[in-house]
């Protein structure tokens, strides 16, 4: 009989791969994290879990008031309608290769409020939207 020696190669676990797809998870997460801003409308705004808003220098801050009164990076719009939140946000974009709007509306805001923000910002071209929300109490 012949027996094999007594050392074996131990498998080798590639890593680069994983690493590879880590760094692009932690992109992706980085890319899509809400961010807050106060702005000039008292706004109330709806609860979710979620973390801590972080700053971000390329935003649009849109504030829905409860009374259907909009507010386009801090600059109150009485009377808006769809045409006058398009003319603001392209105004507030300027200078802005891909901002990222940031709706904050009031929790008591009408959904066709939100909708005609939506609307306005799709007529602007803006395409990363994302909604402001506080944190839940008790945590």
């Amino acid at each position: 009989m012949q027996f094999r020696s007594g050392s074996r190669e131990e498998p080798e676990i590639n890593l680069i791969p994983f690493i590879d797809i880590l760094l692009v998870v932690l992109i992706f997460l980085m890319l899509t994290t809400t961010y807050s801003k106060y702005t000039e409308l008292q706004v109330n705004l709806p609860v979710a879990d979620a973390e801590q808003p972080r700053e971000n220098p390329r935003e649009i801050v849109v504030a829905v008031g409860q009374d259907g009164r909009y507010a386009v990076a801090g600059q109150v719009l009485d009377g808006a309608t769809v045409d006058m939140l398009v003319r603001a946000l392209q105004q507030a974009r300027q200078g802005s290769r891909e901002p990222v709007l940031i709706i904050s509306a009031d929790a008591a805001a009408t959904h066709q409020a939100v909708v005609n923000v939506m609307d306005a910002a799709r007529r602007s071209g803006l395409s990363q939207i994302t909604f402001a929300t506080q944190q839940a109490r008790g945590r």
